[in-house]
């Protein structure tokens, strides 16, 4: 039989690699995916985004349930947390979405293959080869045209600590056997603030240590400061400017040592998270046989998702330079793929980027910062609506947060949007795809939002940029 030659080979099956090679399959692109682990999906839906989304669904319904009175329900008994059944639906859906790729594979016809791959070097008559080693078995070789590197990443962990039952990263969070009663989160980036929301509303008293002056520090300095307070009313204790010193075992779990404003503190806890960011995946996969030249672990590409080896492409958390979000990896597949079907596409716009957090209230954003537009140069109109005036959050019971809209003050372009507070990371979509059509905030203003809907307060914001909200 004639070897196989594919038109792609993706390593790696995450968010980016698998929907890489569904759009190749639906270009009628002879493709194979290799994946290390014994299931498809990567980080995101096995160990990150998915499982830890259905776990902030069951703490805010228990959320909910807690003031069922106040919506009217008079339950019969107290309710209880089941944790088991918690780890177990949080499974199921994992199960059910993993199920979904394997047959998305099968219908686009990729071909999946186990084992770790490894770039052997450039291509040889326009042929690339990777090399595919499996335990157990015999490595084998795959002949391509192109490439996509797509492996992903892992959690950073802070040296001289270990990951353990106790010492938790990500992973082990998921699989926790019973609910903490203490808890100290090390980072409050979008996974340390979720994982705090959701032990918070189980019961567990949550302390967050973060090393920089403000929490989500990514976002718009009063969406900080709008979690935080909230946070503290929520009974989460948050330190910023905090400084690790050590982390030491006990018999009842860890004793924290950290320095905050110059005083020394110790803090016991029965668990530590470490949410301190991940790292690049892209040891051992051949990056030194090529002209590839990470930078810290991460690589660097152009808008086509092409690395400096001629028919290799990077997508995903190893890029350099773009959010390590799964959302960024799906669409930087899909323009990869594009570019080697010779289809229509587009390159990627950092400004056009939605970051998610899910903790309770949610955040959502696009775009700059009013810090950020203001060190552009920009003249700014502001408009900012508070939850509190919407008539759907007051129905639903979430009247925390807001909607901020930073323009530019000439033109009434939008240049970036804030939210915090119920489906903000639903509603954030309304303002990423007005941005990618250049709509301006007078086109907002002119939008018919249904009523009653958290969506009007988007039309409420962009009103108030020129001071012409109705409802406040």
């Amino acid at each position: 039989m004639p070897e196989t030659i594919y038109d792609v080979v993706i390593i790696g099956s995450g968010p980016g690699g698998y929907t890489a090679a569904i759009r190749a399959g639906q270009f009628g692109l002879k493709t194979a995916m290799i994946e290390k682990d014994s299931a498809l999906g990567g980080t995101c839906l096995q160990v990150g985004c998915i499982p830890t989304k259905a776990m902030l669904f069951s703490a805010e319904l228990w959320d909910h349930l807690k003031e069922a009175k106040e919506y009217g329900i008079d339950l019969s008994s107290e309710p209880k947390i089941n944790w088991t059944s918690v780890l177990s639906r949080k499974t199921k859906i994992v199960t059910k979405h993993t199920k979904g790729l394997e047959f998305l594979m099968r219908k686009n016809k990729v071909d999946v293959v186990s084992g770790w791959g490894r770039l052997t070097g450039p291509a040889k008559d326009g042929i690339l080869s990777v090399e595919v080693a499996k335990t157990g078995a015999e490595t084998r070789i795959l002949k391509a045209k192109n490439v996509i590197l797509a492996t992903g990443s892992e959690a950073r962990m802070i040296p001289g600590l270990q990951a353990d039952s106790t010492i938790l990263t990500n992973i082990e969070v998921l699989s926790l056997t019973s609910i903490p009663k203490t808890l100290v989160v090390v980072g409050a980036g979008a996974v340390g603030m979720e994982f705090a929301s959701i032990f918070n509303s189980f019961g567990t008293e949550v302390t967050v240590l973060e090393m920089l002056p403000r929490v989500v520090p990514v976002e718009d300095e009063e969406i900080s400061k709008e979690l935080a307070r909230i946070y503290r009313k929520r009974g989460i204790t948050c330190y910023t400017s905090a400084k690790m010193d050590k982390v030491d075992k006990t018999k009842d779990g860890v004793s924290v040592t950290f320095t905050v404003d110059g005083k020394q503190q110790k803090l016991d806890a029965e668990k530590i998270l470490i949410a301190v960011g991940r790292k690049p995946v892209t040891e051992n996969v051949g990056l030194e046989k090529t002209k590839i030249k990470p930078d810290r672990g991460f690589i660097k590409i152009n808008q086509w998702m092409q690395t400096d080896e001629p028919g290799i492409y990077a997508i995903g958390d190893i890029v350099i330079g773009t959010p390590q979000l799964a959302h960024v990896a799906m669409m930087e597949g899909i323009v990869a793929i594009a570019k080697i079907a010779g289809k229509t596409a587009k390159p990627i716009n950092p400004l056009r980027i939605p970051n998610a957090t899910y903790c309770h209230p949610e955040i959502g954003s696009v775009g700059l910062t009013e810090a950020k537009a203001r060190e552009a140069g920009h003249e700014l109109k502001v408009g900012k609506f508070p939850f509190t005036a919407n008539s759907r959050a007051s129905i639903v019971g979430s009247h925390d947060g807001f909607v901020k809209i930073v323009a530019d003050a000439k033109h009434g372009e939008i240049l970036g949007v804030h939210i915090i507070g119920p489906q903000a990371t639903e509603l954030i979509a309304e303002a990423v795809a007005a941005m990618e059509l250049e709509a301006t905030v007078e086109d907002l203003m002119f939008t018919i939002h249904a009523h009653p809907t958290l969506a009007e307060a988007m039309l409420d914001a962009s009103n108030s940029v020129y001071g012409l909200s109705i409802n406040v």
